[in-house]
């Protein structure tokens, strides 16, 4: 299952902005993601239209199974990347933006395999 980079963006803040506030509507993502309200429109119709999100007539927006299993996949990357990318002794910001590329390019493969070394070396002195 691929899809582009961006919708992957637009589906991880979804999830992003549910666990803050509860409720998500468009408005929020364009606060988040510092996109114009017209993108964002055009992306979460897009989105409907691709079954990965579903808009209430309040128009809060909620992921549906196959947007779920997408934005958690990118959104569990984005945390490990980021963490991993720290304790190398790269500053937050550039962490977080790092992780935010590699995330999206990175072989299921090749982030099981990060994922058990990071794991298998906690408490070592860092996960590198």
């Amino acid at each position: 299952m691929k899809v582009q980079e961006s919708a992957e963006d637009y589906l991880e803040s979804i999830l992003i902005l549910k666990e803050k506030k509860g409720l998500v509507r468009s408005i929020d993502v364009v606060h988040h993601m510092g996109y114009s309200k017209p993108s964002v429109s055009r992306a979460m119709s897009l989105l409907r239209e691709n079954g990965y999100v579903e808009m209430d007539k309040e128009g809060f927006l909620t992921l549906t199974e196959a947007g779920m299993t997408i934005a958690s996949r990118i959104y569990e990357r984005h945390r490990l990347l980021t963490q991993w990318l720290s304790e190398l002794g790269v500053s937050p910001e550039v962490a977080a933006e790092d992780a935010c590329r590699i995330e999206h390019d990175i072989s299921e493969e090749t982030f099981l395999r990060l994922k058990e070394h990071i794991a298998k070396n906690e408490g070592k002195g860092g996960g590198a």
